[in-house]
C-alpha cells in the first residue's frame, strides 16, 4: 500500500465549485455527476475560469443519495446553484428534452441537452453576457481523450481526462515554500490520497483503489485556474511562480524541450470495464496499491 484516499470531489459544472464527497460512484468518463454539466456562450462555447472566474463563486449542490451506486432521479430530484447575489437556482436532474448543436469545449464540438432559459437567464445575469447551461448527452455523444496517451477512453466536459489524482504530500511540499499556502481546491483534484512522499504519483503508471485498477496515462499540465482564490474569484501569480521553479518540463526533464509546461497531479483512465460490475464505488480510506511505476518523473508521460 503506497497511500489511501483521503478525499474525493465532483465537480458538477465545469469550472463552478466542487463538492466533497465521503463516496463516489465510478464511471468509465469519471466519477458519477463530474462534468456533467457546461456554461457556455451565445456560440456554444465553453466559459470556464480563465476568461470567467466569477464562475469559482458558483455553489453546486446534489441531493445526498445521488453518491449512492445505482440512484436514480425522481422528478423531485435537483441540482441547486447558488451564487453571490444570486437566487439559488433548481435544475432538474430528468434529463431534459431539448437538444442544441454547436458546442464546443477545448478540441471537441458536439451537441448537447440545453438546461432551458431560467438556467440561461440565471447564468446570463450572473455573468452579465448570454450563457446557457448544457447538459452531456452521453447517449448519442463521445468526447474521446487524446489517443496518444490513452486511446479508447472517454470522458465528459473534463479538461482532457475522467480523474485527477494528487497527494496530500505534494501539495504540502508546494506550501512549505509559498509565503501564503493554497488549499487542495486550487488544482481541482478529484482524488486525493494520503501517506505517501511528495510527487511520488509523478510515477504511478497503474495503481488499485478498492478493487478497480487506474491507469496514470499523463502528469496534469496546469493552466492559470491555479491562481485563482476559490473563495474570491481573485487571480493572483501564485503558486504557479513557485511551481515554475521546480515542477517545469525543464525541471523535470532537463535533457527534454522545454515546452514552458508546469505540472501537479497525475491524469488517470479507469483500466477495466464496469459491465457488470456491483459496487462500483471508492470512498475515503481506502487504500492505494501501486502496481506499476517509472523511476523518476523525467520517464513519466507528459
Amino acid at each position: 500500500m503506497a497511500a489511501i484516499v483521503s478525499s474525493l470531489f465532483i465537480y458538477p459544472i465545469k469550472s463552478c465549485r466542487g463538492i466533497s464527497v465521503p463516496a463516489a460512484p465510478l464511471t468509465p468518463t469519471g466519477l458519477r455527476w463530474d462534468r456533467q454539466w457546461l456554461v457556455v456562450n451565445s456560440k456554444g462555447r465553453a466559459y470556464t475560469q480563465r476568461v470567467e472566474p466569477k464562475l469559482a463563486l458558483v455553489v453546486p449542490e446534489l441531493p445526498n443519495d445521488a453518491f449512492l451506486e445505482d440512484w436514480v432521479p425522481s422528478a423531485n430530484s435537483y441540482l441547486v446553484l447558488k451564487a453571490p447575489g444570486m437566487s439559488p437556482l433548481k435544475v432538474s436532474l430528468s434529463q431534459p428534452g431539448q437538444i442544441t448543436e454547436g458546442i464546443s469545449v477545448w478540441e471537441w464540438s458536439g451537441s448537447a441537452l440545453d438546461e432551458g432559459e431560467e438556467a440561461a437567464k440565471w447564468f446570463s445575469d450572473y455573468l452579465g453576457k448570454p450563457s446557457r447551461l448544457v447538459r452531456f448527452n452521453a447517449d448519442s455523444q463521445k468526447r474521446p481523450v487524446d489517443a496518444k496517451y490513452a486511446p479508447g477512453h472517454k470522458t465528459m466536459f473534463s479538461d482532457g481526462y475522467p480523474f485527477l489524482l494528487i497527494s496530500q504530500g505534494s501539495l504540502d511540499a508546494l506550501n512549505e515554500l509559498l509565503k501564503e499556502p493554497v488549499p487542495i481546491n486550487r488544482f481541482r483534484p478529484n482524488i486525493l490520497v494520503n501517506g505517501c512522499k511528495p510527487f511520488s504519483e509523478d510515477l504511478w503508471t497503474e495503481i488499485k483503489i478498492n478493487k478497480f485498477t487506474f491507469s496514470g496515462v499523463k502528469l496534469c499540465s496546469r493552466c492559470k485556474v491555479p491562481t485563482i482564490n476559490q473563495e474570491t474569484g481573485v487571480a493572483g501569480s501564485e503558486p504557479t511562480e513557485t511551481l515554475k521553479t521546480f515542477r517545469s518540463d525543464k525541471a523535470l526533464r532537463p535533457n527534454g524541450k522545454p515546452r514552458g509546461l508546469i505540472y501537479f497531479g497525475q491524469n488517470l483512465v479507469l483500466k477495466e470495464s464496469l459491465a457488470g460490475v456491483k459496487g462500483k464505488i471508492i470512498k475515503a480510506g481506502d487504500p492505494v496499491n501501486v502496481l506499476k511505476m517509472v523511476s523518476s518523473p523525467a520517464e513519466a508521460a507528459v
